[in-house]
């Protein structure tokens, strides 16, 4: 049997727009049909969603809005309070820049966010696509916003042989000539929704898509192929040990990490260096104060996005009144959870502790990463 040559017809935007004033989705971020979006909240949920599902970012999303309604708000919080919001939601270098940013919004702007994609990309933590979403979603500028899911639409749909990330300057290119003068906001949003929910990584749900005649890959039954990737290599095994310290006065021993790198600005309990040729037999030796350390039987493991860690645990007990090493402090267990704890080290107190009081369940709980938004 003959393979059917590829379609060489354009997508329509209009009928993907059409689909769109159909089948849209209600976000908590998203305005209604015919209101206005506010910028504010199309960029704070345009960092949320980078690298985490819609699932995860619900629940913090409104929880974050509650605590900083306002970028003024944002801007002027102290930096523990914001990384506490975010605890939990994972690439923390992300409220790291949004904070920044929000000072930079209301430093440089007054308040209010500048409307065109080079004005954005000047602020800190905003790139091409942050820049492009919200200059489009928010101020309906003709720009071309690109995210996983614009990818892999784009990429079924001309059928692009050059694997990502290589494909990221062609795959723009061919959106932004897509991109029509009226609604671009809604057509950016139309896509990421066309990917979310029928051009997906599988079984993607062909025959519902209103652009699945001029699509190349369906046309040649390879949809499920593309878009093509580079295999991503992942670093070596990391170990390292965690240090828990229970006082008898029902506090635990926490520091925080330094702003700059991995976890930054996080807190956590004192851990050792995380190393490939790391000897948790030794692990005493990093102590941070004098005690009977108990090893714990098993280890804590965490996935990074470029290496796994494997943490020993060590558990003491110490005297009421025991003074906290120079940069760590006592916080009461009862408090655990308002402080920010990256998931990591909530493994690491849950594996000594039991549990964390006023922490959710895991049942409670969203997966904090994923591709589609």
């Amino acid at each position: 049997m003959l393979t059917p040559a590829p379609s060489a017809t354009k997508p329509d935007p209009q009928d993907l727009l059409a689909w769109y004033d159909r089948h849209r989705r209600e976000l908590p971020w998203r305005a209604r049909a015919g209101e206005t979006a506010d910028p504010y909240r199309v960029w704070l949920s345009e960092i949320m969603l980078q690298q985490t599902t819609v699932a995860a970012v619900k629940p913090f999303y409104l929880n974050f809005l509650e605590r900083f309604p306002t970028v003024e708000a944002l801007a002027g919080a102290p930096a523990e309070a914001v990384m506490q919001a975010w605890a939990g939601l994972g690439y923390y270098s992300r409220a790291r820049n949004l904070h920044a940013c929000a000072k930079a919004v209301v430093d440089r702007h007054g308040g209010e966010f500048p409307s065109t994609e080079p004005e954005l990309l000047k602020l800190p933590g905003i790139g091409a696509y942050t820049a492009a979403a919200v200059a489009a979603i928010a101020f309906n500028e003709r720009a071309a916003a690109v995210d996983g899911n614009v990818e892999r639409v784009m990429s079924r749909v001309f059928m692009v042989e050059e694997p990502l990330p290589k494909s990221k300057p062609l795959i723009r290119s061919l959106t932004a000539e897509l991109v029509p003068e009226d609604r671009p906001g809604d057509f950016a949003q139309a896509v990421m929704d066309l990917g979310a929910t029928i051009c997906t990584p599988k079984r993607p749900a062909c025959a519902l898509c209103p652009w699945m005649r001029p699509c190349q890959a369906r046309a040649t039954g390879l949809q499920e192929m593309f878009p093509k990737k580079q295999k991503k290599e992942t670093g070596p095994l990391r170990r390292g040990a965690a240090f828990v310290v229970l006082r008898a006065d029902d506090t635990i021993l926490l520091r925080t990490r330094p702003p700059a790198g991995l976890l930054g600005g996080m807190a956590e309990p004192p851990t050792s260096d995380w190393l490939p040729d790391y000897e948790p037999s030794r692990a005493v030796l990093d102590a941070p104060i004098e005690a009977r350390w108990q090893r714990l039987p098993g280890t804590v493991r965490h996935v990074f996005t470029h290496f796994p860690l494997e943490l020993t645990v060590l558990f003491a007990k110490v005297a009421k009144g025991t003074p906290a090493p120079h940069d760590m402090r006592w916080t009461p267990r009862l408090h655990l959870h308002e402080e920010a704890l990256p998931g990591a080290m909530k493994k690491v107190l849950v594996h000594a502790l039991g549990d964390l009081p006023g922490a959710k369940k895991a049942s409670d709980k969203q997966p904090a990463k994923g591709a589609a938004k």
